[in-house]
């Protein structure tokens, strides 16, 4: 039996919704009637701080539904001593805009890393260097071939067709944390593989 009195309202429309004290009391108890009336009350608001501290809404979409993921799991941590819901929430918010900034730099820093690496195999462009350019695409095709095909799909789209990972996403219509996680295991093996090759 649901504790949130969300579904009676929408048979009675002179019902009054539930309170943020309500809401917060059905989803201590595990209610998931309340943790749907606390997205649809919060949602927007947290996607728009996402939004705003991001600049992208892909990404601020997936930060909203890791804030809502995080309060229905970390439900039994909330203290309403400390607090109304309406902050808390806010709270997580700050946390996973937080942890997604700091992914983003991450990522970053892995694909200058990459391409520093892959540069180094590029071809030189001197009719000296033209057999070093041919084993070089040789190499490289090989250590691509290691990596499994959604991160190789990633990746091509990405080095040499300049999609960004949003565009990949759309191109290959897996979720966003998909291309963003083949990528980064991409790009981690790839690194490696081309400098145990190089320093060899």
């Amino acid at each position: 039996m649901s504790l949130c009195p969300l579904t009676p309202s929408a048979v009675l429309p002179t019902r009054q919704p539930p309170t943020d004290e309500e809401l917060a009391t059905g989803l201590i108890a595990g209610d998931e009637v309340c943790l749907a009336a606390a997205y649809h009350r919060w949602a927007t608001l947290v996607h728009t701080l996402a939004w705003r501290s991001l600049g992208d809404a892909k990404e601020a979409e997936d930060v909203t539904q890791q804030v809502f993921l995080g309060l229905w799991r970390g439900r039994h941590g909330y203290r309403p001593e400390r607090g109304s819901i309406a902050g808390w929430i806010i709270g997580i918010t700050r946390h996973r805009i937080a942890d997604a900034l700091t992914a983003r730099t991450r990522r970053s820093e892995l694909i200058a890393a990459a391409r520093e690496t892959l540069a180094v195999l590029a071809p030189r462009g001197g009719p000296a260097d033209a057999t070093d350019a041919v084993l070089d695409r040789i190499l490289l095709q090989q250590e691509l071939a290691h990596l499994s095909e959604p991160q190789r799909q990633v990746l091509y789209l990405a080095f040499y067709e300049g999609l960004t990972h949003t565009e990949i996403a759309h191109r290959t219509g897996w979720p966003l944390g998909t291309v963003k996680s083949n990528a980064r295991r991409g790009l981690h093996h790839l690194r490696h593989s081309l400098e145990r090759h190089i320093q060899a």
